[in-house]
């Protein structure tokens, strides 16, 4: 796939996936209108907004690495021709899941919504079971030992601090 493809069906695929799920399906929730702060604490806003302000980078470098580095998609059917190692992805495996739950929980604290919370639980939940049952194996299957020494040194959720 040339890159300038790639980058146009990551930018399509981003505007759906994570649009659909960091986006609309809290608005639905929420229609981000702003509670009381989780047990009066106005803080947690602002942390609310510093998680949201922190996952978005790293949710659109992700995106354009499997474009640029990949020359693919993030989309199953668009798959990238190399693998993505670079960038967030030295620090966590999955940076794009880890970042889309990130915004929903930074919606949850700045809105002050616990359904929010709920569903970045089940958003995670479906993350963690897509990762195991289907992207895992396939990433083995067509990378191999290349995906096998990537996976032993890097984690899966929680992101190391060197690399």
């Amino acid at each position: 796939m040339k890159r300038s493809r790639a980058l146009l069906a990551t930018a399509v695929f981003l505007c759906l996936a994570p649009g659909i799920i960091a986006g609309l399906i809290p608005f639905w929730i929420s229609r981000w209108e702003a509670q009381p702060p989780f047990f009066g604490v106005e803080q947690l806003r602002w942390l609310g907004v510093l998680i949201i302000v922190l996952g978005l980078p790293v949710l659109l470098e992700s995106f354009g690495r499997f474009a640029l580095e990949g020359l693919g998609t993030p989309a199953p059917v668009l798959p990238t021709k190399h693998l993505v190692v670079k960038g967030f992805y030295r620090y966590v495996r999955n940076p794009m899941y880890v970042a889309v739950v990130s915004i929903i929980i930074g919606q949850g604290l700045l809105f002050g919504n616990a359904y929010l919370l709920v569903y970045a639980v089940v958003v995670w939940s479906g993350f963690h079971g897509f990762v195991l049952l289907y992207e895992e194996p396939k990433l083995r299957k067509t990378y191999g030992a290349e995906y096998e020494t990537y996976s032993g040194w890097v984690p899966r959720w929680i992101p190391r601090i060197t690399h």
